[in-house]
């Protein structure tokens, strides 16, 4: 009988430490679009679009600032 309260009390510590159920980490927003765009959802085509838009400007903003660099 001790040894199955000691089992016991044993097993009640290390459940306890143990993390509770994590979540995933927060979607960015870029991924959020991204998941919004892909659906087949009112809007998406659009929601793709800004998104090529933004990778554009980014990488225009990436050239230039390479080119600057020289």
């Amino acid at each position: 009988m001790r040894d199955l309260l000691i089992l016991l009390a044993l097993s009640t510590a290390v459940s306890s430490c143990r993390q509770a159920d994590s979540a995933p980490p927060p979607a960015s927003e870029r991924e959020r679009d991204s998941t919004i765009g892909a659906s087949r959802l009112p809007g998406a085509q659009g929601v793709r679009g800004a998104l090529r838009a933004s990778d554009s400007a980014d990488a225009r903003r990436a050239r230039e600032d390479t080119a600057g660099q020289n």
